[in-house]
């Protein structure tokens, strides 16, 4: 039996960005449904699903948009969150380009929810297309009166805007985005205040991950207890999973919550390439820890399964590594992005990362001493905790991760750097 389709069943279809083949297909019914509903109707809808947040967090969102103050005289706004850029996360791209209409639906019913007039996407700077595909969607649906003044007839108005990154990982943290958006350099503020409620331009705001907004139209067309029976009990629905590396099939998977990881690598994805064994997946995104092959037997691809397992769901960017894999080379890879994309206000994060990458460096490259491997769990100690945002620990995860489940490999490094250099001191 093959996998429900909630995010996905047209995804394939050509036309599928136009919005005349999306309203054939039961596209842009459901926010006429909402229109009719009251915000705390949807909300509860919502809550009642159980849907979490797919950008990395699983935070519920109903219990998110619950957060924004009533009655303040300030306006509410909504902004998607698609400045997706975490190594091995390429989802919600999917989504921007070939159905953009169910983006905007999404934003539309969360719009009404949360009684806001103003929402913007903000979407990655390196996404030119998607948001070429976006930019057009929208327009399409201000030409059909979907957007702007009383929409649908109603006696609700909605603006949605697009705004481009200037590719900086750190403007996918909510506060780095907002400050983006304001036309500040995209550096995190400190929490609290929460954007509900003092975010963009000082007013409430809630900043949602795309495919969690375009998860909104099938909730309100089919139910909250339908969606609420797909997955686990903890952990709701489907999640779109991008699988990379060395499997046979790389792509956007959209599988139900709670379906075995090693199951989905030999199904969905085809198997390791090549036919080698597997040595290691890193389950959610670049910045959750890596699992040893002989750590995968039971593992479930859902938010509690993967915690149990000693890593996290996060992003659903799922990165297969074969046994021909170089873990210290990989994780030097992974860290080349960190030290680049570190945004420099907080002293740990801006000096430790490039530490951090310069040690294992080092190491592999055959230069490193035993000292390195005390000097890295140093330096992570030290930056772990002790910055204003989580950049920091999704530097250090990683990067420790690699260390103790292939401690042996760092050694091996170490070992030929001694042995090469007694050589050649008695050479």
């Amino acid at each position: 039996m093959g996998h429900i389709k909630i995010l996905t069943e047209h995804l394939d279809r050509e036309d599928q960005h136009d919005i005349d083949a999306y309203e054939s297909r039961a596209g842009y019914a459901a926010v006429r449904k909402a229109l009719a509903m009251s915000s705390e109707e949807i909300i509860a809808e919502v809550k009642a699903s159980g849907l979490r947040g797919r950008g990395g967090a699983g935070f519920p969102t109903g219990i998110k948009w619950g957060f924004v103050p009533k009655n303040t005289g300030k306006p509410v706004y909504l902004l998607n969150n698609a400045d997706e850029s975490e190594p091995g996360t390429f989802k919600d791209r999917a989504l921007l380009e070939r159905n953009p209409h169910m983006c905007i639906e999404g934003m539309m019913i969360a719009a009404k929810a949360l009684s806001c007039h103003w929402a913007c996407i903000y979407i990655r700077g390196e996404y030119a297309y998607p948001a070429e595909r976006v930019s057009k969607a929208i327009k399409q649906a201000y030409a059909k009166g979907y957007l702007g003044k009383k929409i649908f007839g109603s006696d609700f108005d909605l603006d949605i805007v697009v705004h481009r990154g200037a590719g900086a990982y750190i403007c996918g943290e909510e506060t780095g985005l907002i400050e983006s958006l304001e036309g500040k350099k995209g550096q995190p503020r400190l929490k609290p205040p929460f954007p509900a409620v003092v975010g963009a331009y000082g007013c409430p705001t809630v900043v949602n991950n795309t495919e969690t907004l375009a998860t909104l139209p099938w909730i309100i067309a089919n139910g909250a207890s339908s969606y609420a029976k797909i997955g686990t009990d903890k952990s709701a629905g489907t999640k779109l999973f991008s699988a990379s590396g060395h499997i046979n099939k790389p792509g956007v998977y959209e599988i139900e919550l709670g379906y075995p990881l090693l199951e989905f690598i030999e199904k969905e994805c085809g198997g390791v390439r090549n036919g080698r064994k597997l040595k290691a997946v890193i389950p959610g995104g670049s910045s959750v820890p890596v699992l040893r092959a002989d750590e995968l037997d039971g593992v479930m691809l859902d938010y509690e399964s993967l915690v149990k397992a000693g890593t996290m769901l996060g992003s659903g960017g799922l990165i297969v590594m074969d046994d021909s894999t170089d873990m210290v080379e990989a994780v030097m890879n992974l860290l080349h992005f960190y030290t680049h994309e570190s945004c420099g206000q907080c002293t740990p994060c801006r000096e430790g990362v490039r530490w951090v990458y310069k040690t294992i460096g080092r190491i592999n490259h055959c230069n490193g001493t035993f000292g390195d491997i005390r000097l890295l769990k140093d330096l992570c100690k030290n930056i772990s905790g002790h910055t204003i945002c989580p950049f920091g620990d999704a530097l250090v995860t990683p990067a420790l991760s690699f260390l103790n489940k292939f401690r042996s490999e760092f050694e091996a490094k170490i070992e030929a750097a001694t042995s090469m250099h007694v050589g050649s001191s008695h050479g």
